[in-house]
C-alpha cells in the first residue's frame, strides 16, 4: 500500500543522511506511478500496481546511492518551466533566479546568458521577456546539447541563439549579460554534499584555488560587451567579485542576497551612454 511504500522508503532514506527524506519518498512515487502528491496523501490505502512497485524500488536504491532527485526524474522546474537535467548540467538552483529577476526588472532589449548550461536561465528570460533577444553560451558540447534540447521542450528555440564558448561569435554588445560560472573552491570541495560532489559536473563547479578562476577569467572578455554584468558568486565572493567589475571598467557596483541572506548576485553597471 501507498503508506507502507512511503513510510519504509522515507526510514531508509532517512537513514542514509537524505536532507529531505519524506519529500523525496513523495516525489519518486508520484514519478513511479503517474499519481500526484495530492493522491498519494488522499489515498493511502491505495495498492500500488506491480510495474509502479518495482519502479519506485529502483528509484529509491538510486535515490540510496544519494543520485539526486532530479536526475533520477530526468526533470527540473525553474520559474515557469519544466526543464530537462541530467549529469551532463548542473541542476538549477532557486539563488539562480536572482538573474532573472535582475532581467525583469531592467527589461533589456539584449541578453547574453554565459555558462547557460540546461538553459535555465537564459528560457526563462525568453519566455518572461518575449521583446528581448537572448543569446546563451557554454564552454561544454555536451551542456548546449541539452539547452537546445530544452529549448525545443519548452517552444522557445527560436527565440534563443545558443553557442559555444564564453564570448559571443557576433560583434556587438548587450544591455545586460549575466553568468553562472563554476565559483567552487578546491578548499571547499570535499564539503560538498554528495549528490553534488559526486554527481553534478565537476568542470560546472570547480574554479581552481580560491574559486574565482571562471570569473576572473571571463570579466575582461565581456567587460566591453556589456551595459550591465550581473555574477553569481559563492559564499564570501561579493566583494573580490565587486572589485574585478570596478577595475574592468563598470562605475556602479551592486550586491544582492539570495533568501538565505547570502550576498548571491553582484552587478557591474556602466553610466547610461549620452544619445
Amino acid at each position: 500500500m501507498t503508506r507502507e511504500a512511503l513510510t519504509a522508503s522515507t526510514d531508509a532514506l532517512r537513514a542514509a543522511g537524505i536532507d529531505e527524506p519524506r519529500l523525496d519518498a513523495e516525489l519518486l512515487l508520484a514519478a513511479a506511478t503517474g499519481w500526484d502528491r495530492a493522491r498519494l496523501a488522499a489515498r493511502p490505502d491505495a495498492e500500488i500496481p506491480p510495474g509502479a512497485s518495482r519502479r519506485f524500488a529502483e528509484m529509491v536504491r538510486r535515490r540510496l546511492r544519494r543520485e539526486p532527485v532530479a536526475y533520477i526524474l530526468g526533470r527540473r522546474g525553474f520559474r515557469r518551466l519544466e526543464l530537462a537535467v541530467d549529469p551532463r548540467v548542473l541542476i538549477p538552483r532557486p539563488e539562480t533566479e536572482l538573474l532573472v529577476e535582475l532581467a525583469l526588472e531592467l527589461r533589456p532589449g539584449s541578453v547574453l546568458d554565459v555558462g547557460t548550461g540546461s538553459g535555465a536561465i537564459a528560457l526563462a528570460i525568453a519566455d518572461e521577456l518575449p521583446q528581448s533577444a537572448v543569446t546563451a553560451l557554454d564552454t561544454s558540447p555536451a551542456a548546449l546539447e541539452l539547452a537546445r534540447e530544452n529549448a525545443e521542450r519548452v517552444g522557445l528555440a527560436s527565440r534563443v541563439e545558443f553557442a559555444l564558448g564564453t564570448v559571443p561569435p557576433a560583434e556587438g554588445g548587450f544591455e545586460l549579460v549575466v553568468a553562472n560560472l563554476p565559483y567552487v573552491s578546491e578548499a571547499e570541495w570535499d564539503g560538498l554534499q554528495p549528490e553534488v560532489r559526486e554527481w553534478e559536473p565537476r568542470a560546472a563547479l570547480l574554479a581552481g584555488a580560491d574559486g574565482l578562476d571562471a570569473i576572473r577569467a571571463v570579466i575582461p572578455e565581456l567587460a566591453g560587451r556589456a551595459e550591465v554584468l550581473a555574477l553569481e558568486v559563492g559564499i564570501g565572493q561579493a566583494e573580490t567579485v565587486g572589485g574585478l567589475l570596478r577595475a574592468a571598467g563598470f562605475d556602479a557596483i551592486e550586491t544582492r542576497p539570495d533568501l538565505a541572506g547570502i550576498p548571491r548576485v553582484v552587478i557591474g553597471r556602466r553610466e547610461m551612454r549620452a544619445a
